[in-house]
């Protein structure tokens, strides 16, 4: 074993030292669109030259990102916890959480920057940028435990609030990590969101913006390199915490169906019918009451009903809905197809990780640069390489959804007791057979899980890929939109954006509860 680990990593040294070579051959001789991508050399030169811009550029985003993190992470773990402590405020605060995942930070990046001062915005958009991936994972441990071990701690007199602290939340623990390890890095693209939509003097997002216009690739690499190191540090801080404890907490029984819960059973159909409508009209309310405790001028703020006046009742209106529907007709294909090949290519990198594990090992530092650096460093070294037209928009899509749905199945598969896997291998089933009729059908609440997750990231990248570098879709719209000072517009772009998400979350709720159901399986929500 210990042979074998070592000729693993000495093959993987080894394939570090190719890559770097054939990148700094490639890069000298100006290979790739005309020396879009620098040799590593070049690069590093660069980053020593400019060595005395980076301290206060990086603190500014480390700061920020990780203020926003802690207070992110904090908030969401509470969350999950009230959530699955009582499934009627899931139900209720759904259509906020999701709201609050699908903002697009390039959006309301300006409008935080106006209504708060100093570092607030970045903090509040990094904080925004963990909430909803930590939660939900929070929510998917804290539903899947062993029931058995509940009944035992009943058996003895405890109630719900031991079964939380002894079973429930040491079960969780693998899933809490793993969503902390989604969350980091996108708190840093909070942060840098919020800088590069204009937030300040400090801060890589800005040096980066600063940079866009010298026409010097080896500066933009590098500040990307930077920043994809400190987002990689900060996931790779949780990593090794997950893969310490992990060990300790993960289930040894067979007893691995999600725990039943009556949920919307338990009401009336008038009382579901409430919870509905609040839970619709709930993100609304927010959005109302946020303008008009701030005190933002109107000008700036459109509430919901001045979002609906500026798209039906103004004399621009048709106008302004052209706009929109020419936009969307362009984002909405590129966003789905990107979606659907990044689950795709999770989900063949999820079974391959039980099945060839050596292979994963040498793909994931790739993935993880794909992962750990933030869109706004990533789509204008793309766009050097790969141009401008709509393949550079489908690789940032593909590039930021495949890895948080990849971690998420992977995590349902490794959590398959060994004793459910010993059981066909014990009638000679292959290691094809066990995947195909233990694992894969066991990790099915993961691969819905993951999908809701990437729907809002699907979205986001494209917009983010039309704003810098395609000139097409919501993005681009949004931005000239802010050029042109057209805050009704922003505001709507925000809006719809928001709802496509929300409606397309529902719909993939819908299909997972009649496939679980129709699988014998409790919905994990």
């Amino acid at each position: 074993m210990g042979n074998s680990l070592t000729s693993l990593r000495l093959k993987s040294v080894r394939n570090l030292v190719i890559l770097i070579i054939v990148w700094e051959i490639v890069g000298r001789m100006d290979w790739i669109a005309g020396g879009a991508l620098p040799g590593l050399s070049e690069i590093l030169t660069r980053l020593w030259i400019d060595r005395g811009d980076y301290p206060g550029h990086i603190w500014a985003t480390v700061y920020a990102s990780g203020l926003g993190f802690l207070i992110g992470n904090v908030l969401a773990i509470a969350a999950g916890i009230a959530f699955v402590l009582s499934p009627t405020l899931l139900r209720l605060m759904r259509g906020v959480n999701i709201a609050i995942f699908a903002l697009p930070p390039i959006a309301i990046a300006p409008i935080l920057v106006l209504t708060l001062s100093g570092m607030a915005p970045r903090v509040t958009l990094a904080a925004l940028g963990v909430y909803f991936v930590t939660m939900s994972a929070t929510v998917i441990g804290l539903s899947q435990y062993d029931t058995r071990s509940a009944d035992l701690v009943r058996a003895y007199g405890g109630g719900n609030w031991l079964i939380l602290k002894l079973v429930r939340i040491r079960g969780a623990i693998p899933d809490i990590l793993s969503g902390l390890r989604i969350a980091a890095p996108n708190a840093v693209l909070g942060a840098i969101l919020a800088e590069f939509g204009g937030g300040g003097r400090w801060g890589l997002g800005t040096y980066l913006l600063g940079s866009l216009g010298r026409g010097d690739p080896a500066r933009l690499w590098g500040i990307g390199l930077v920043a994809t190191l400190i987002a990689g540090l900060s996931y790779a801080i949780f990593a090794v915490i997950s893969s310490r404890i992990s060990g300790s907490t993960r289930s040894v029984t067979l007893n691995t169906a999600i725990p039943s819960s009556h949920g919307e059973n338990a009401y009336g159909r008038s009382i579901q019918a409430l919870i509905l409508c609040g839970t619709i009209t709930l993100p609304f309310v927010l959005w109302w009451a946020f303008i008009k405790l701030t005190g933002v001028p109107d000008l700036i703020a459109k509430t919901p009903h001045g979002v609906f006046e500026y798209l039906f009742l103004n004399d621009t209106s048709a106008i302004a809905r052209g706009k929109l529907l020419a936009a969307l007709g362009q984002t909405l294909p590129i966003a789905a197809l990107g979606m659907i090949a990044g689950l795709a290519f999770a989900f063949l990198l999820a079974i391959s990780s039980r099945m060839f594990p050596g292979f994963i090992k040498g793909f994931m530092p790739v993935a993880l640069v794909t992962q750990t650096m933030p869109l706004v460093a990533l789509t204008p070294l793309l766009v050097l390489i790969l141009g401008r037209g709509y393949s550079v928009t489908l690789w940032i899509t593909i590039s930021v959804t495949f890895f948080p749905a990849f971690v998420l199945l992977v995590q349902g598969i490794q959590r398959v007791p060994q004793s459910v896997l010993d059981l066909p291998r014990a009638y000679g089933a292959s290691a094809w057979t066990e995947m195909r009729m233990v694992s894969i059908p066991a990790a099915l609440p993961y691969l819905f899980a993951a999908t809701r997750l990437t729907v809002p990231r699907a979205l986001l990248g494209v917009m983010i890929a039309e704003w810098l570098a395609t000139g097409t879709g919501l993005g681009n719209l949004l931005n000239r939109s802010r050029g042109y000072l057209d805050y009704g517009m922003i505001w709507t772009v925000a809006a719809v954006s928001v709802l496509l998400s929300v409606a397309i979350y529902y719909l993939v709720l819908i299909v997972e509860r009649r496939t679980l159901v129709r699988l014998g399986m409790q919905n994990v929500e």
